[in-house]
């Protein structure tokens, strides 16, 4: 077994999901999935895959079914033939007709919230309810400077130094977060960093992107949401900041909650916080239903 599929095999010991590998719309598409109940699907988000979830997976499995796919050119996905937008929401489609038994509450963190986002607009009627978590493209991408920096350090670059330094401004407190995780972050560091090294991850990366967060969404794409949308934000996000949830929860009418201490990962870096917010949005959307 190569070191990639043995990085990526602890990276996902002891969840309660089963990793799968499924064709959607063509692409060779890897998934956690596991549970029972009503389907919630997890979209993660830059230089990710799908055990960035990982905190939360265990206590949604207890109630919901859980589907958690790595990203087009991400992980163990193989990317899309021409890296389109239109190629991104094909697979997107496929992927709840393929998993969900009805419309699932879709949840996406950053680069996967921009993802949802546009999903949510253009295929009306297929989901139960949205979760935006520090989401792309709600507003320009224009991240603070010392994300920037860090951001633009890890492109020119791509390799474990960069990486860290990348987390380091991903997330509020990194030695608290990784210390939190133990082995657990020990085990996502080393598959993401093995990642770096294959052809697909950065392409991917990029295509992906460039489709979907680096222009944001026109307000007329996101007045066709029709279905109850919930915003959850780190208060210390450096990549989107807070200013952008504000402006586009009293435009919309969109509840916001905002977690202390968290920048742009809180499912990672404030796992409870995240799940007694995402679990009230959801009661919140089915009460609504």
């Amino acid at each position: 077994m190569s070191s990639i599929h043995l990085a990526r095999k602890a990276a996902g010991a002891g969840l309660p999901v089963e990793d799968r590998l499924l064709e959607l719309a063509g692409i060779r598409t890897a998934v956690l999935e596991g549970g029972a109940g009503p389907p919630v699907v997890l979209l993660h988000g830059p230089v990710a895959n799908a055990f960035h979830w990982r905190r939360v997976i265990p206590a949604l499995t207890e109630h919901h079914r859980v589907v958690a796919p790595d990203l087009p050119g991400q992980g163990a996905t193989a990317p899309t033939a021409g890296g389109t937008r239109a190629e991104v929401l094909e697979w997107l489609d496929a992927l709840v007709d393929r998993t969900c038994d009805g419309p699932p509450a879709l949840v996406g963190l950053t680069l996967g919230g921009a993802i949802a986002a546009s999903y949510a607009a253009e295929h009306p009627g297929r989901l139960e309810s949205l979760a935006l978590v520090d989401a792309l493209a709600l507003g320009p991408f224009a991240p603070a400077p010392r994300f920037g920096a860090a951001l633009n350090a890890f492109l020119a670059e791509p390799n474990g130094e960069s990486y860290d330094g990348l987390w380091r401004v991903c997330a509020f407190d990194l030695e608290r977060m990784s210390a939190g995780m133990d082995e657990e972050w020990d085990t996502l560091r080393a598959y993401g960093v093995e990642l770096l090294a294959e052809p697909q991850t950065m392409t991917g990366l990029g295509a992906l992107m460039q489709a979907f967060a680096l222009q944001p969404l026109h307000e007329d794409v996101l007045a066709r949401i029709d279905v109850p949308t919930t915003l959850v934000w780190g208060r210390q996000d450096l990549a989107t900041t807070l200013v952008v949830a504000e402006a586009a929860s009293e435009r919309h009418g969109w509840p916001l909650h905002v977690i202390d201490d968290c920048a742009d990962e809180p499912p990672l870096e404030r796992p409870e916080a995240f799940l007694a917010v995402l679990e009230q949005a959801i009661d919140r959307m089915e009460v609504t239903r």
